[in-house]
């Protein structure tokens, strides 16, 4: 979430007004306390090992003396993180190398079993895909190819972010702002977007999919923008990918036509729901693929994903093109349903495994989180700098893997801890299995 404060500053040579895109010191004086407190409650930098299904043993240690404790923190939505597919896909690539990684740019050498992946990814998702090693470097090698005018026919578009766009594109602003102008619009504000459309010949506009707090772009509107001005859209689905789609291709894939065509690159995650470990971009034409391959700063000076994140994404390629992905997503449809039928929330009757329950004051956030996890759930307790002063509260991420059980009393919990929470129809919940 892009908190950090944006400053206007002098004019540039050409009558601009500089703007500036970061305020660190401010970002860390102010939310140190809120770190320090959570951390003395026993809630941040939590050692586990994992156990069966969603339960971790909690700390560090002998595991008969550890307590167990059931995980919503996890972004792992089908619950693939311990796939037995996914695992031994893992050690196969690392016996079959007989390494983990090569250190070497992408440009000169690569692992043919990362060919290999890249090639069933973009049949998949009906795109050409590159992999990387996260995410964030995903977006870091982006960023400034949009910005150059190099997907924009040679002109510089104007870059507009969503006021809540994840941190990971957030904080790329200051080297798009090196090449071109950039703009910072309202939350998911397509009115504001549309003007900016109509005045300038040539836009982006980059945002998630489904945000890290909760919610979603409203992915056909923005495709009604492009249809119209020839918006590009730089999409960042990490908490998309996986949950929708025949062969998992995310909330925002899913959206668009079989071709996804010059105007829009979606970045995901192949960690959450994909279950195993990276990012990837996926883009639509074979010229974009050239120039990401040759110019993108994470792919010619940086290694490739590691053996073991290859061979993961590999084994979950192959849960992907199952019957299993349907059951998994579909348990994690109903899962959802159980929380929604316990307790209240923003995100009530979103098909969306997040669901944020405000507390308002950083103190009340963090004493609820401890008094779930002394109930035996752990979930994340979110604060400045990740959502706005005043509004911390707390994180709950559903799987497919979640005993109905658990979720009833993760519920339970949250009315006593949180009792300004509202209730819904618990007695409506599923049986559980």
């Amino acid at each position: 979430m892009e908190k950090i404060m944006q400053q206007q500053g002098p004019l540039s040579n050409d009558g601009r007004v500089v703007s500036h895109f970061r305020n660190t010191a401010y970002m860390i004086n102010k939310s140190g306390p809120y770190f320090e407190a959570a951390h003395a409650a026993g809630l941040m930098g939590v050692q586990g090992r994992s156990t069966t299904g969603r339960n971790f043993a909690f700390g560090t240690g002998p595991l008969d003396n550890r307590p167990a404790v059931t995980d919503f923190v996890r972004c792992s939505y089908l619950g693939l993180d311990n796939h037995p597919l996914i695992v031994a896909g893992a050690i196969e690539a690392i016996e079959a190398h007989r390494s983990l990684h090569w250190s070497c740019a992408r440009t000169r050498l690569n692992f043919d079993f990362l060919s290999e992946l890249e090639s069933i990814l973009s049949e998949m998702f009906r795109a050409r895909v590159l992999a990387f090693s996260t995410v964030m470097l995903a977006n870091l090698g982006a960023m400034p190819i949009l910005a150059s005018g190099q997907l924009t026919g040679g002109r510089k578009p104007l870059v507009v972010f969503d006021r809540v766009a994840h941190i990971s594109l957030a904080y790329h602003k200051p080297v798009v702002a090196d090449e071109t102008r950039v703009e910072t619009i309202a939350h998911n504000d397509v009115e504001a977007l549309e003007r900016l459309c109509r005045e300038h010949p040539v836009v982006a506009y980059v945002c998630d999919g489904v945000y890290s707090m909760g919610g979603n772009a409203p992915v056909n509107e923005l495709r009604q923008l492009q249809e119209r001005y020839g918006l590009f859209l730089y999409i960042d689905d990490a908490h998309g990918i996986s949950l929708f789609g025949r062969q998992g291709e995310g909330f925002a894939r899913s959206q668009f036509p079989d071709v996804l065509g010059d105007r829009t690159i979606i970045a995901a995650s192949l960690g959450k729901g994909f279950g195993a470990s990276g990012g990837l971009l996926m883009l639509g034409t074979r010229d974009q693929e050239a120039v990401f391959r040759r110019y993108s700063i994470p792919y010619a000076f940086s290694v490739a994903p590691n053996l073991a994140a290859v061979g993961a994404a590999l084994g979950s390629c192959k849960i992907h093109r199952s019957a299993e992905l349907g059951e998994r997503q579909r348990r994690l449809s109903q899962r959802i349903e159980v929380f929604d039928r316990c307790v209240a929330t923003g995100n009530h009757g979103n098909s969306l495994p997040i669901r944020m329950i405000v507390a308002g004051s950083e103190a009340h956030a963090i004493a609820a989180a401890r008094e779930l996890l002394d109930a035996g759930f752990y979930t994340s307790v979110t604060f400045f700098p990740t959502v706005a002063q005043g509004c911390a509260g707390i994180r709950v991420c559903i799987t497919a893997d979640h005993q109905v059980r658990d979720i009833e009393r993760l519920c339970d919990c949250v009315l006593e801890a949180m009792p300004h929470t509202k209730s819904a129809t618990p007695s409506m919940a599923l049986a559980s299995p």
